[in-house]
């Protein structure tokens, strides 16, 4: 039986994982299909390169060719630079239909020289509201960071306890940017400020240790992949260091915690709040 630690607790380990995930020359040709946008998404430079842009009249999206059940996935983004208010770079894994799993970042942008937030999200079975926010503690605009989605039977680190866990949905990564100031930049108080346009996004270095699932079954067996580094991440867990710099994260860059917001749920915190 799978052990489940309290969900979302560990989520900050996606943002931990980058300084050490490993990078991929891949041709992005081979994994990824522009699949909205109107010319304006592009693959450049003979694949190692994929951009999303963003202007008054469209913003735009892509998604992997290939569905997972379960992997270790990393990309590398450069998120928008300069003000970037009232958009929103979302990045996730996916699949359909009305009960469908997800496991979400989204990066909210911001004005110039205001910290970008990430939120975060984990649908399971179609229900959500499982967000969490945390301010970057590095600048997200000036270069590429690895950002990284472990996925295996028990756990995505960030884990569930209680509640319905995403194991049986393959899913596709999808990637899209688009305007929200609505929402996004202090609640919609602050507007998307369309002279700065178009807006860009970009993306290199796509690596999947992961099980692709095809005709309805996966690649690996019950105990490897040949694709995975003889399958290490299919159990991995948090170590001690793991740990402690998540508490670090947690304490100095947490801005909102579903798990606290008694106002929100009165009835009663989600079982995986309150779970041991």
């Amino acid at each position: 039986m799978a052990s489940y630690t309290t969900m979302l607790t560990l989520l900050p380990i996606f943002l931990l994982c980058f300084v050490v995930a490993a990078a991929s020359t891949a041709d992005l040709n081979q994994d990824f299909e522009i699949t909205w946008g109107d010319g304006r998404a592009k693959i450049l430079n003979n694949g190692e390169l994929l951009t999303l842009s963003l202007d008054k009249a469209s913003g735009s999206g892509f998604q992997s060719k290939h569905e997972y059940l379960f992997g270790k996935i990393d990309m590398q983004l450069k998120l928008v630079p300069g003000n970037s208010a009232g958009t929103v770079t979302a990045y996730y894994l996916s699949s359909k239909g009305s009960t469908w799993d997800e496991i979400d970042f989204e990066f909210l942008g911001n004005l110039s020289g205001d910290p970008y937030i990430l939120h975060t999200n984990v649908f399971s079975q179609g229900k959500g509201n499982r967000e969490q926010q945390f301010y970057l503690w590095f600048d997200p605009t000036a270069d590429f960071h690895t950002y990284s989605i472990l996925w295996n039977s028990q756990r995505i680190i960030f884990s569930l306890n209680g509640v319905p866990f995403p194991k049986s949905q393959p899913m596709r990564i999808y990637s899209s940017l688009w305007n929200a100031d609505d929402w996004a930049t202090r609640g919609g108080l602050v507007k998307t400020d369309w002279s700065q346009a178009p807006f860009t996004a970009s993306y290199k270095n796509f690596n999947a240790e992961a099980c692709v699932w095809t005709s309805g079954a996966s690649s690996c067996s019950s105990a490897t992949s040949s694709n995975a580094n003889n399958g290490a991440w299919l159990s991995q867990d948090l170590d001690s260091t793991s740990q402690d710099r998540l508490k670090w994260v947690q304490t100095n860059y947490m801005i909102y915690n579903y798990c606290a917001d008694t106002k929100r749920f009165p009835q009663g915190l989600p079982v995986e709040c309150t779970a041991s």
